[in-house]
């Protein structure tokens, strides 16, 4: 329907409204003033008797005709022909200088400050100042109108809520700041996941396992992850960078994983939260030594770290289709007994995440670049019609030399009898030339660099100065058995507890076997012992305990290959895993002795 034509002397109205905004019938009536106007506009002089013509015509007045030919030279736009609305413009106010000031004077005495004072606060005392000043009073509705109209971001920063305008008012911006080219910038974090796994002996409950991830921002291709009972640490971040930087084909084959995982190379930036595992020294110097920029997100800026934290709850998704899912909160979880519907154990639990990864996720749409990550990840390799490849990134060397460099170091003087960590002594014949060595700048014992996997501490990894190269070095005691730094540190313990001062590594592994014998005789008498399954689950792998006289309990696994188990349905165990999976996690690396 036709609004009112109303004139008006100003083109404000019509220079303020997009070309979108005009309806049909607007837009043909301006274009009616001008098929009238365009005879006038051809003639270089204009008479008045010309104009009353056209008026005529055009049925209005000559002065309106006046006010077309002005309005159409002033701007050279048909719009400015278009009629104006009737009924007052927006933000006209009515309201006399001096009860305006009143109005804002108030709002920001009562509303935009730390007192946080309501609508009906200023409209108080508006009333107020107004009285005190022999004003009229402004209506309600007009001081509340003119409160509504503060920008919300400015609002809450005035009310002393500066945090939450930021986070949800401060633009997010389009991609994360340098992440130009693939592997250019990582996102690493941890998250628990959701899901009760089970002992591999007796496939009875330990609990919940953590997952560490990894992103590229640039294609939102996982670059690497870590599956683990403990609880997140620099040797967590440590392994799933390492795994980042290297190739996946040995990994995917332990797994029993088919597909591929092209994501691999040193990563220019490692962007992380302020958490302590990732201020570790060893994550630190191994980022140094690679020349990779490792940087903490800023606090209290959540959005900074959104690409890890979508690819978390994609993650959080998959488990919950998983039997033993332990849902995101009690109500949801009621009437399900995550525990007893627990079936998978670590192993399997890490080869189905990687299989979905590999063969699902990689595969899949995402709508934050509107294409495949792995399609993402390929151009951002080989280029496209519209941006340059940045090539293939080069493959690590010796990967085991990389998984080493991440992982936690001290640093030890070598003696006759080798070196000592946690009351632990190693030796071996590489150590014999820096026996009591001195360094020649301080004067003093030097010290050398030793690294060692937390999981199997039975092997640590001298970085030999004469070639740079890493050498296995064993327990000085080869007799003793393989343990976790968690075991080791379990049993120093509950000697101190024992009131035990001063005590040796015999005594150390004497306490490490008796706690063991206890987990053992525990597992053996109840199969509700979950603490004592968990505290096996630590040991190094070859000395977990063997299967009990009771029988394993049976439970079946989902089928990756089938979609209708990621949904709750069980189904006989598919070993090929379709198109999506499950399997083991990452052992203690496999080091070649130098001689």
């Amino acid at each position: 329907m036709l609004t009112p034509i109303v004139e008006s002397d100003s083109t404000e109205e019509q220079a303020e409204r997009d070309l979108a905004l005009y309806s049909d019938e607007e837009w043909a009536e301006g274009q009616r003033r001008l098929f009238y106007i365009k005879p006038l506009l051809e003639k270089p002089v204009r008479y008045r008797a010309d104009v009353e013509e056209v008026a005529k015509q055009a049925g209005v007045h000559f002065t309106t005709l006046y006010k077309w030919l002005r309005a159409f030279l002033l701007s050279g736009h048909v719009s400015s022909l278009v009629p104006a609305k009737a009924g007052r413009r927006t933000g006209t106010r009515m309201l006399s200088a001096d009860q305006e000031s009143v109005i804002q004077s108030a709002i920001d005495d009562k509303y935009l400050s730390n007192e946080r004072g309501t609508a009906q606060d200023v409209v108080d005392e508006v009333k107020r100042r107004c009285h005190r000043m022999k004003l009229k009073m402004p209506s309600h509705i007009t001081i509340r109108a003119r409160i509504k109209d503060i920008p919300k971001a400015m609002a809450l920063r005035k009310r002393g809520l500066r945090d939450e305008a930021r986070d949800r008012y401060q633009p997010l911006r389009g991609t994360f700041p340098n992440a130009n080219h693939p592997y250019s910038v990582i996102q690493i974090d941890h998250t628990p996941a959701n899901v009760i796994v089970v002992d591999e002996v007796s496939r009875l409950p330990i609990g919940r396992p953590y997952l560490t991830l990894a992103i590229d921002v640039r294609t939102r291709v996982v670059a690497g992850l870590y599956l683990s009972m403990d609880p997140p640490s620099s040797v967590a971040v440590g392994i799933c960078l390492s795994q980042a930087i290297c190739q996946k084909r040995e990994y995917l084959a332990y797994l029993g994983v088919s597909g591929d995982w092209p994501a691999w190379g040193v990563m220019g930036k490692v962007h992380s939260d302020n958490a302590k595992e990732f201020r570790s020294r060893a994550l630190s110097r191994a980022c140094e030594d690679y020349q990779i920029d490792l940087q903490y997100r800023m606090k209290k800026t959540p959005h900074y770290g959104g690409h890890i934290e979508r690819l978390m709850g994609t993650a959080a998704r998959i488990f919950l289709g998983l039997p033993g899912k332990t849902f995101s909160n009690p109500k949801e979880r009621k009437g399900y007994d995550s525990e007893a519907k627990a079936a998978m154990t670590l192993k399997e639990l890490e080869a189905y995440l990687v299989d979905y990864v590999v063969n699902k996720y990689h595969k899949a749409p995402h709508s934050g670049i509107g294409m495949t990550p792995l399609a993402a990840w390929e151009r951002g390799i080989a280029g496209s019609d519209t941006e340059p490849g940045i090539g293939l990134l080069p493959v690590p060397e010796d990967p085991a030399r990389v998984q080493l460099d991440f992982m936690p170091y001290e640093e030890r003087t070598i003696q006759r009898y080798g070196y000592q960590m946690d009351n632990v002594h190693y030796y071996d014949s590489v150590l014999d030339p820096y026996i009591n060595s001195v360094d020649p700048k301080t004067k003093k014992k030097a010290k050398y660099l030793i690294r060692r996997d937390p999981r199997d501490i039975s092997v640590t990894y001298f970085l030999d100065p004469a070639d740079n190269r890493y050498t296995a070095v064993k327990y000085r005691n080869v007799a003793h058995p393989a343990v976790s730094l968690w075991e080791l540190n379990a049993a120093a313990a509950r000697l101190k507890e024992e009131g035990l001062k001063g005590v040796d590594e015999d005594q150390l592994f004497d306490t490490v076997d008796r706690l063991r014998q206890r987990v053992d005789d525990a597992l053996n008498a109840t199969k509700s012992a979950k603490s004592a399954r968990r505290s096996a689950a630590r040991r190094p792998p070859g000395t977990r305990p063997t299967p009990a006289t009771q029988p394993a309990r049976t439970v079946p696994l989902p089928s990756a290959a089938n979609d209708e188990s990621v949904h709750g349905q069980s189904a006989a165990v598919d070993q090929s895993f379709g198109d999506d999976p499950f399997a083991e996690p990452i052992t203690p690396f496999n080091v070649s002795l130098k001689r």
